[in-house]
């Protein structure tokens, strides 16, 4: 475990306010912002103050994977995010058999982190029920129908903290899906052949999400649009994009923001095990996965995730496809914890919230420091 030390407030940085930055400091009342207790001070001139990264999609990293159902993969998975800037991680499941996935939600109910480690505060459900004909990196073999029964058993095992469910809303089963849990849970549209009017039916059903725009679906066509023109046009439906430079063009990333605005946003990495690690061939679901510089596929030649950590996907976003920095940051804090709902915790700089925070040196957008729970990570 790495050591870390108390601080009392952040002071001479930039701090993002939720929509641009302004000039202040920041008290620390121990685990979360407020009034100032005993402690250091950090000091952050040159600096931007942004939240703690929240990502919801991502599989592992440094090694570990949320489908092993390990939860000293789940530790290590925590320290790295963490280093990396991620404070709050819902790490995704595969498609698997619902044997492997309740081992997988167990292992999340038990994980407490240690002092340099992010929270786990959901779990993203993005396979099974998704469509067979776009499993991408996804082990077909698993591939089921959306369950109402099934879902409420892991939910318990994993003792509530499922909080994104995918489906195909072409599928057997999903109407059912959809009305008996849309309350419940967030339903994401992934990995689907869905037509414009299917999707339309599923948002209007309750579905909310959309997982890696673009990626696992087909592409927007002016006679056949397809889900993306169906969720831009629903206010409350949230988009998510990989911005690692490999999964989406620079054009897409900004016609996306476009589309659906900034605020209904999320940046994510579908980082894989191998994040943090280097090249190699590494496991996803059962299958292997050959890493090459930041290309993760597996042996048909698709892609099969991210080696981009959140941080890193927010640098690309900035500095590489013109997104502003206002808005990936938004993107990859804010946004992904009002998804999940737990905004109330993360996801901004204000009183009362934990105290998670980053330093990026202006002008490079490199991480300086972070700041979990009130400490500084050293």
């Amino acid at each position: 475990m790495g050591t870390t030390t108390q601080l009392s407030g952040i002071v001479g940085g930039e701090v993002f306010d939720g929509s641009g930055f302004v000039r202040k400091d920041v008290g620390i009342a121990v685990e979360r912002f407020g009034a100032p207790s005993e402690g250091e001070e950090l000091d952050a001139a040159g600096c931007y103050v942004i939240p703690g990264l929240v990502d919801i999609h991502f599989h592992g990293s440094a090694g570990g994977d949320m489908s092993d159902g390990d939860v000293e993969g789940l530790h290590k998975m925590g320290a790295y995010e963490a280093s990396r800037g991620i404070t709050a991680m819902c790490p995704a499941t595969m498609t698997l058999s619902e044997a492997q996935l309740t081992q997988a939600a167990k292992a999340a109910a038990e994980y407490i982190p240690a002092a340099d480690e992010a929270d786990l505060v959901g779990i993203n459900m993005e396979g099974p029920f998704i469509s067979p004909s776009k499993v991408g990196a996804q082990n077909p073999q698993h591939v089921r129908n959306a369950a109402v029964d099934e879902f409420e058993r892991l939910q318990k095992a994993s003792g509530g903290l499922i909080k994104l469910v995918d489906i195909a809303p072409e599928e057997p089963g999903a109407d059912g899906f959809m009305r008996a849990l849309s309350k419940d849970v967030r339903i994401s549209v992934a990995h689907t052949c869905t037509d414009y009017d299917t999707a339309c039916r599923a948002f209007d059903a309750g579905a909310s999400h959309i997982t890696h725009l673009y990626n696992a679906m087909d592409p927007m066509h002016h006679r056949n649009p397809g889900p993306i023109p169906a969720g831009a046009e629903r206010d409350h439906v949230m988009a998510e994009v990989i911005a690692d430079g490999i999964h989406i063009h620079p054009a897409m990333v900004r016609l996306a923001f476009n589309m659906f605005g900034d605020d209904r946003m999320v940046l994510v990495s579908d980082t894989l095990r191998a994040a943090g690690m280097g090249d190699g061939v590494y496991d996803l679901g059962g299958q292997d996965v050959t890493v090459k510089g930041y290309e993760a596929r597996i042996d048909n030649g698709a892609l099969a995730g991210s080696v981009s950590d959140l941080m890193r996907c927010l640098y690309v976003a900035v500095k590489d496809m013109g997104i502003p920095l206002e808005s990936a940051v938004k993107a990859a804090s804010a946004n992904p914890a009002r998804a999940i709902g737990v905004d109330g915790d993360y996801g901004s700089i204000a009183e009362g919230k934990v105290a998670d925070a980053v330093l990026l040196e202006k002008g490079t957008l490199r991480v300086k420091a972070v700041v979990l729970r009130g400490r500084l990570i050293d």
